[in-house]
């Protein structure tokens, strides 16, 4: 034989080949991690999806308050709009001049743009703050998740 056959038959006969048991061993470690990450993966999965239904149960839940909050207020200036009319046309009933009349209508004017801008600024802190209070906890729950993930 030549120098390259016998060190080839050197060789052969040197490796050692695993056992049946072996690669059973290994194969079953591998199977185990890839089920141990699996269960692992939904766990992380259940836990996300709970904590989301959670956040929405508490969205529609703080939406549901803030639109109770929004029609009080509304139905509030409403009545406080409705008031000051009938009040002014009671008035209105009693002038006794024009220039009464005029001065009357014009303060009465005069006030009430300044309550409708002042019940606009309520009516926007009110939906600012309701828009803010529902989106929160989706909003806790995303950057958490995002966090989770940097993490992994």
């Amino acid at each position: 034989m030549t120098k390259t056959a016998d060190k080839t038959a050197e060789i052969i006969e040197n490796v050692e080949l695993p056992t049946v048991d072996e690669v059973t061993d290994q194969f079953r470690a591998v199977a185990e991690k890839g089920v141990e990450q699996s269960k692992e993966a939904l766990s992380k999965l259940a836990t996300g999806a709970e904590a989301t239904q959670t956040a929405l149960e508490s969205s529609f839940e703080t939406a549901k308050t803030a639109s109770n909050e929004l029609s009080l207020k509304t139905i509030a200036a409403l009545r406080a709009n409705a008031e000051a009319s009938f009040s002014h046309l009671e008035a209105l009933v009693a002038v006794k001049s024009p220039s009464e009349f005029i001065e009357l209508q014009t303060a009465f004017l005069r006030k009430q743009v300044e309550k409708t801008v002042e019940q606009g600024k309520e009516f926007q802190a009110a939906a600012t703050k309701a828009a803010e209070d529902v989106s929160k906890p989706i909003k806790d729950v995303y950057e958490k998740a995002m966090k989770d993930l940097k993490v992994a």
